[in-house]
């Protein structure tokens, strides 16, 4: 009995004590490490009909982002909306002999919630500068932009008297200029959070467009559909500030143009603000 006893109690380990150099079991867990990488196993007994089973936990460290020095994203999706800054003088354009005759600075405003920006955007690509917190990014795009008027205003093909009100025409059901521009974007880019592909940061620079196509869009009861291609007198190079944010899976982007929209004539100011699909 004496014999029995003893070897009962050699056979009882501490709980505590490693199995193995590489092995730790501390109760119902056992750490083990396997090519610097560790590994915990959570056993849990349960009983049922005399039976006992194990239940095994792995819990694994999710791998670190790791940005590289050259990235590149493609086609990118910009949807946002369209303005101007007005500040014409139409005391001189609305004289007789003037861009306006006749006409009011009302009947040029624009109908802000159908006045839209879409730009696509081929590429952007981002470099790194200084530890993957200060970057270079550039790209080449097309920028879309559709003035929508309320007015019966249309633009005209000569040098004076360019804009004029169309009163044969009770009232347009659609009245559009569209200005389309590919334009090549450069900024600076700041990233508070390198080790998130999705992270938190701003970029601000400025865009070069040029201006290869624009084209009024008329729809009228009386004369239908009308679309007329044309210059329309718009400056051929548009120069903007812009400006983006990154917050996580939300992107926001601006511009405001920093020439006339117009080579003479009106001086409007084209500005655009809306949210971006990118990858990064």
């Amino acid at each position: 009995m004496a014999l029995c006893f003893g070897l009962a109690s050699m056979a009882q380990s501490d709980t505590t004590k490693p199995a193995s150099p590489d092995t730790i079991k501390i109760g119902s867990i056992i750490i083990i490490k396997k090519n610097d990488e560790k590994t915990v196993e959570k056993k849990e007994e349960k009983k049922q009909d005399d039976d006992h089973h194990d239940v095994e936990i792995e819990i694994k460290k999710r791998k670190e982002y790791k940005p590289s020095n050259i990235s590149t994203n493609w086609w990118i999706v910009d949807l946002g909306f369209a303005n101007v800054n007005d500040q014409t003088n139409y005391a001189a354009a609305t004289a007789p002999g003037g861009y306006f005759p006749g006409g009011s600075k009302g009947q040029m405003d624009l109908r802000n919630g159908k006045s839209v920006n879409v730009n696509i955007w081929f590429f952007m690509q981002r470099i790194n500068l200084i530890e993957h917190v200060v970057n270079l990014k550039y790209g080449l795009g097309l920028e879309l932009n559709n003035y929508r008027y309320n007015s019966n205003i249309r633009f005209q093909y000569e040098p004076t008297d360019f804009i004029n009100t169309d009163a044969q025409v009770a009232k347009f059901d659609k009245n559009k200029l569209a200005a389309d521009y590919i334009t090549v974007p450069v900024m600076l880019n700041f990233n508070f959070t390198p080790k998130k592909k999705r992270g938190y940061g701003l970029s601000a620079g400025v865009s070069a467009g040029y201006l290869y196509t624009a084209r009024q869009k008329l729809i009228s009861d009386e004369r239908g559909k009308e679309k007329i291609k044309d210059d329309f007198n718009l400056e051929p190079w548009k120069l903007s500030a812009i400006g983006e944010l990154n917050l996580g899976t939300l992107q926001l982007y601006g511009s405001y143009a920093l020439n006339n929209m117009f080579r003479s004539g009106l001086d409007q100011t084209p500005y655009n603000i809306g949210i971006r699909f990118a990858s990064w």
